[in-house]
Order: structure tokens, then sequence, then C-alpha cells
């Protein structure tokens, strides 16, 4: 699909929304996300068959690539990249990632015009190389990139693809596969969540704001995000077009350990938390995704009791949300409905989140009570809270 495509495509435009980011490095949307693994193969089926994905490229031995297996997954304009180290490696970076901190996101990759000046114009305000601007070419064309370190073990690579009509990029194939589950409706990445360590909410969100030009859109406090037990912190930073969205959480004070605190301990270092993804329909989405096993937050009964109360009217039936645990929140500019997956690894790592925005641009802060004490409830259950 052309640039062009992509761009009419997309959900909004590329105009300026947030005119305090500095936005000299625009970026055009996400362009994949990539996971090491410890299986490759069985984590992109689990995707395809849990929440609808479909087959879209593959690298490996057959590519001329020795040193990893990549599958590539597509759902409308989300695209994953699952990656798995093969014996011999001289690198040892993906072995030592996936010891760590189990499955987890490496690579949150942005969509740019210019790979090289986004490199440019981060490293020289401080960002970390992860490596420099680089040309990649086959038969299809050429895909620059280049790329920084961001938190923990974190990276963002800049991929410039104006010039390539492939599957995905060069040493990836085509997969072909005669099994590909229908959609559940997932149509973009909303946002997605970093968690970082005591004290170090205010780096990272300097680090967004001045290295690359994206502005605070909302903070929230302990007094904000808390229940009896657990508190965090939490900084939304945004890109001028509002295209890319990074909530960074940070612990706060409270009896018990936070969600925050319980990731960083399992990850053993900041990380991402969790991808939401946004739907036109979350009633189908949720109903199919539990149609193929995946689990959900379990919410209180007693959370539908008052929300009709606090949101006011809506389009959807509430006692369908109620069956299926979706909540619901309203800001100024409308509401959203959201709900969260349990973790989709074995460590109580990384989840999806689930949202459908009704004119809402917030993160569902009347909700945080409710979604925090369903959490508390599994920390109980694992034995961390």
């Amino acid at each position: 699909m052309s640039d062009l495509k992509n761009i009419e495509n997309f959900n909004y435009g590329l105009e300026k929304i947030f005119p305090e980011a500095d936005d000299f490095l625009p970026i055009l949307g996400t362009d994949y996300v990539e996971y090491y693994v410890g299986n490759a193969k069985q984590a992109a089926h689990f995707y395809k068959t849990a929440l609808g994905f479909q087959s879209l490229a593959y690298s490996g031995l057959e590519t001329g690539i020795k040193d990893r297996t990549s599958y590539v997954v597509v759902q409308d304009k989300i695209k994953l990249v699952f990656t798995t180290p093969m014996p011999g490696s001289e690198s040892t970076e993906i072995f030592d990632h996936i010891t760590k901190h189990g499955d987890g996101v490496k690579v949150i990759a942005l969509w740019v015009e210019d790979a090289a000046k986004a490199w440019e114009e981060t490293t020289k305000r401080g960002a970390k190389s992860y490596f420099e601007p680089r040309v990649e070419k086959d038969n299809d064309g050429e895909v620059v990139r280049s790329g920084i370190h961001t938190y923990g073990d974190t990276v963002h690579v800049f991929v410039e693809r104006k010039n390539y009509k492939g599957a995905f990029m060069p040493k990836f194939e085509k997969w072909e596969s005669h099994y590909n589950p229908t959609s559940c409706g997932l149509k973009y990445i909303d946002h997605m969540v970093g968690n970082v360590d005591w004290g170090q909410m205010d780096i990272w969100g300097k680090f967004y704001r001045e290295v690359m030009g994206f502005a605070q859109l909302i903070s929230f406090d302990d007094k904000d995000i808390s229940t009896e037990y657990t508190a965090l912190m939490s900084k939304v930073m945004t890109n001028g077009n509002g295209r890319i969205k990074f909530p960074i959480n940070e612990p706060a004070k409270g009896k018990k350990k936070s969600q925050i605190e319980e990731y960083i301990d399992f990850y053993e270092g900041a990380g991402c938390q969790h991808i939401a993804v946004a739907t036109d329909d979350i009633v189908f989405t949720v109903s199919e995704m539990k149609k193929r096993g995946v689990e959900f937050l379990y919410v209180p009964g007693t959370y539908y009791d008052t929300v009709g109360e606090r949101v006011g009217e809506i389009a959807e039936d509430m006692e369908l949300l109620k069956k299926h645990g979706i909540m619901v929140d309203r800001d100024d500019e409308g509401y959203l409905l959201q709900i969260f997956t349990k973790p989709l690894t074995d460590r109580p790592t990384l989840f999806f989140e689930i949202i459908q925005r009704k004119g809402a641009q917030s993160f569902g802060k009347g909700n945080f009570q409710a979604l925090f004490e369903s959490i508390e409830a599994e920390q109980a259950r694992r034995g961390t809270l």
C-alpha cells in the first residue's frame, strides 16, 4: 500500500493539533511494534488465533537471515513483528532481552518522512543512538531506518518507506498461509504505555519533550490514580498531530505494591506495559476475542450501578456493556469505552487495552478506581500485592 493511501485511510489528518509540540521530526504514525519472544512462530499463531491478526511477512534462514527468525502479522493499520534468536548468533542482544524480560516489546517503530533526519535531530538533542541511518534494498525498492534508545531496553526505530512497495521490508518475503482467522475489528494503535521506575517519569517526560519535540497532553498524580492500597503517577506525551501518544507511568507510595512495581519486578526494569488498540465496535471486538480465548479483567458489577449517572446518555446498551465488563467514561468532547485484557505473557507484564472513542480524547480517568481495584484483585491472586 502506498504512503498516500495510508495517509488517506488514516483516522485523522497530518495537521498539527497540539501546537505546543515542537514537531521537528513529523511522525506519520506507528509503523510496527516488534516483540522479542522465545518462539516467534507460536507467538504469531496466538495473535492470529486469539486477536484476529493475519499473516503478512516472514524473515529467516530462507530469506538469508541467519541470526533470527521473524514473523509479521497485520490487522488493519497495526503491524506486529515477533522475533526469536537463532542458535550460533554472534549477537546475544535478543537472547539477553528474553532471558531478562521474558517475551516483551523491544521496538516501537515510528513511520517518518526522513529517517536520517529523524536520527540526526534526536541524537543532537541528547538521544543515545541505537543504530545510525542505513539503507536496506531489494527488488521492491528501499527502506531507510535508524534507531535511538528510550526507557529501559526499549528502542524507537525511525522507518522511511516511501520508496518501497514490498510486503514489509527488505530481507522479508510475503508470508503465505491458509490459516488467516477473521479480524476482531482492531483498527490502529491508539497509545502505548511505558512503565518506569521510581522518580523516572519526569526524566522521560523531559526526554520526549526535548529530544523528540512532543508536548505533554495531560498528567495524573497519586490523587487521581489511587485506591486504598496502591497508587501511581502518569504523564501523557504526544506528538504534534496526535497520532503518537505515550503515557509514562511511575509508582507512587501506597500501603501495598502497585501494578507498576509488580511490572518492574517481573520485567526486571522499565518497559512497555500495554498497547491500546482502537476499534469501531468494542462489543463485537470483545465478544470475538472471548470466543477465541482472550481473558479480560473482571469489573465489579457495582461499577455499573452509578456509571450511567456519571457519563449520561450513550448509544450502547449498558446491560451489554456490563455483561462484557466494558467501562465507560466521558470528557468535554464525548465519551469512550474501554476494557483491559489480563497479561498476554506468562509474566504479569504486557497486556492489551481495547478502546473505542466516541469523541473523547481522554484516557478514562473516571474508570481508574474500578480498573485498579480489578488489577489489585489479580495481584492478590498472584500473591504480589
